[in-house]
C-alpha cells in the first residue's frame, strides 16, 4: 500500500510541484491549501508524513504543525523561508523532524520524505508485522530509562515519554552507543542518511534541547544526555 503523505501551501504551483515528484515516487497525496482542510484530513485520514508551509492564510504552519501534533507522531516536514534561522529553529521546537528551506529543489524534498518513510517504517509497530511474543525483547534499558525499537515506545519511570520520530531515533541511536560520544554529524548521517552535513546546521542541537526537556535533564547538569564539548554527545551506562 502507497504511504500517504499530506501537502499544505497555499501557492499552487508548489504544491502541484510536491505532488508531480511525490506521486512520481509512487506515494499518493492529498493536497490543501489551507489549515482547516490539513487538520479535517489527518482526523479522517490514516496518513504517514506531512509538508507542511509556514505561510498559510488561515493559520501559520507552527500552530498547525503544533496541532497534527498533539493527535499523530508521523513525521512533519516544513517548509521554511530561506535562511529563516528563527522558522527552522520554531518548527523544529514544536515538534517538526526536518526543515527545507524554499527554494527547494523537488528531488532533495522527495529524498527527504523517503528518508523519514524509511526511519518511520523501520521503528514504527504498525509497519513490522505481527507482534513479538516477547514484548520484552529489544528494550534498551538505562537508568529509569526502557526504550523499545520493536515497539516504539519509550518510557520514563515507567511513564510513557510522547517523542516525535526524531527525537525517537536520537535517543536510540545514543543508547545503542551508551558510554560513546555521538557527533552531530554521525547522528545527522544516520537519522537523514545525507552525507552533508553544515556545523551551522543546528537541527540536531534543537531536537537534543526538545529531548532533554522531555526527559527532564538540564545540559549543565544532565541524567542522560551528557555533552561532550567539541564532540557531540553521550548517554552514560547507569545502574
Amino acid at each position: 500500500m502507497a504511504d500517504k503523505i499530506l501537502v499544505v501551501d497555499d501557492e499552487a504551483e508548489i504544491a502541484d510541484l510536491i505532488e508531480a515528484y511525490l506521486t512520481a515516487e509512487n506515494l499518493t497525496v492529498y493536497k490543501f491549501c489551507s489549515a482547516r482542510e490539513a487538520l479535517a484530513c489527518a482526523a479522517s485520514t490514516e496518513l504517514d508524513l506531512a509538508i507542511l508551509d509556514v505561510m498559510l492564510p488561515d493559520m501559520d504552519g507552527f500552530t498547525l504543525c503544533k496541532k497534527i501534533r498533539e493527535a499523530h507522531t508521523w513525521p512533519i516536514i516544513m517548509l521554511t523561508a530561506k535562511d529563516a534561522e528563527t522558522d527552522k529553529i520554531t518548527g523544529l521546537t514544536l515538534g517538526a523532524d526536518d526543515y527545507v528551506t524554499k527554494p527547494f529543489r523537488p528531488l532533495e524534498l522527495a529524498a527527504r520524505v523517503k528518508s523519514q518513510l524509511r526511519r518511520c517504517h523501520r521503528y514504527n509497530p504498525a509497519y513490522s508485522g505481527p507482534p513479538d511474543p516477547d514484548p520484552a525483547a529489544g528494550t534498551i534499558l538505562c537508568g529509569g530509562l526502557a526504550l523499545n525499537a520493536k515497539a516504539h515506545t519509550c518510557l520514563l519511570e515507567d511513564r510513557p515519554l510522547d517523542l516525535t520520530p526524531t527525537e525517537f531515533a536520537i535517543l536510540r541511536i545514543l543508547l545503542e552507543n551508551r558510554g560513546l560520544a555521538v557527533s552531530s554529524e554521525e547522528l545527522f548521517r544516520q537519522i537523514w542518511r545525507d552525507e552533508y552535513y553544515s556545523k551551522s546546521n543546528n537541527t540536531i542541537t534543537v531536537h537534543i534541547r526538545h529531548l532533554r526537556e522531555k526527559l527532564g535533564d538540564r545540559a549543565e547538569n544532565a541524567r542522560f544526555i551528557k555533552t561532550v564539548w567539541g564532540v557531540g554527545y553521550k548517554i552514560e551506562d547507569q545502574a
